[in-house]
């Protein structure tokens, strides 16, 4: 079954991507490589994770079409004047060895460059092909409505920590307004949703495992979420989240584990 996708302002980006920001070397070759063949259509990474030529290899090892895997890349908060940012772009498509990302995102933000020369620089790269679609990552309400203000192109989502223990409210209601998608990074608490008694509870009625409820919980919220795991096993239990639906009563429960 193909990976159902999230339209916002123009891109169609998958729900569920392999996060990669703890892998290097030829464990990150391989796992990317590994989740292409299971059905992964969504690739994380940034410039600042070094693994970018990585994630390049695993996937042209993988087989599977350039033109079918959604792959976002992020620049660092430290390059973020217009000059630096184009140059910062340019530079991981080249370590990924293609011609254009799909997603191009401003890392974090840096409140010694001022978005009014950030944000224009950003929508060049998508205006000349580097990205096929841009957005921001880390952004606050305040930031997320200036950096709308500011594009000439659309953004399409802002990168935030939301799991099952964290509910950041106040920017899915930014991303609302705005009709940008909002992807979850740290979608599994890192780690602490695989031991959680509650979620487990409810896994047990499925067959499924907590870190399977966290995940299901964050997709029926709207979420993309991108996992993390250099564990093959792993790997494929975190994708094995589409054949079950969560009731209203069990998405109350979960939603209760925030604090």
């Amino acid at each position: 079954m193909p990976t159902p996708v999230i339209a916002a302002n123009g891109a169609r980006i998958p729900v569920f991507g392999l996060g990669t920001w703890n892998l290097r070397g030829r464990t990150c070759a391989r796992i990317v490589e590994q989740a292409l063949q299971l059905g992964y259509r969504h690739l994380d990474t940034a410039e600042m994770y070094d693994n970018e030529r990585e994630v390049g290899e695993g996937l042209r090892a993988s087989g599977v079409a350039r033109d079918d895997v959604f792959v976002t890349t992020k620049v660092w908060s430290t390059h973020l004047a217009a000059r630096d940012l184009e140059q910062a772009a340019r530079q991981s498509l080249a370590r990924l060895k293609l011609e254009q990302v799909d997603l191009l995102l401003i890392h974090w933000p840096n409140p010694r460059i001022p978005l009014a020369e950030t944000i224009p620089a950003l929508c060049r790269m998508k205006a000349e092909g580097v990205a096929r679609h841009i957005g921001v990552s880390n952004f606050t309400v305040p930031l997320l409505d200036e950096a709308v203000r500011l594009a000439t192109e659309p953004l399409v989502t802002d990168q935030i920590e939301w799991h099952p223990f964290h509910n950041p409210s106040a920017e899915r209601a930014a991303c609302r307004k705005h009709k940008l998608a909002v992807t979850a990074y740290s979608p599994l608490a890192k780690g602490r949703a695989a031991n959680n008694k509650a979620l487990g509870a409810v896994g047990a009625r499925y067959r499924k495992s907590a870190s399977q409820i966290a995940l299901r919980f964050l997709l029926q919220e709207g979420a993309i979420v991108i996992p993390s795991t250099s564990v093959p096993a792993r790997l494929a239990e975190n994708f094995e989240v589409f054949d079950f639906e969560l009731t209203a009563a069990e998405m109350d429960q979960v939603r209760n584990l925030a604090r």
